[in-house]
């Protein structure tokens, strides 16, 4: 199951430099997350400093 990006996003872009396959993107109000791309790795979820990722 891939990881998933909630509202507490402050789009501040760590976790887009961490994903091994670039699976992150900025969207309209947040960045988000490739389901597809996504290889379930954490390593998004490990830079966030707001939490906002989760499996």
């Amino acid at each position: 199951m891939a990881y998933k990006i909630s509202d507490e996003c402050i789009s501040c872009g760590a976790c887009a430099g961490e994903c091994p396959v670039g699976a992150i993107s900025e969207g309209a109000s947040h960045y988000e997350i490739d389901a597809d791309a996504c290889l379930d790795c954490g390593a998004c979820a490990a830079t966030c400093p707001t939490g906002a990722i989760e499996a």
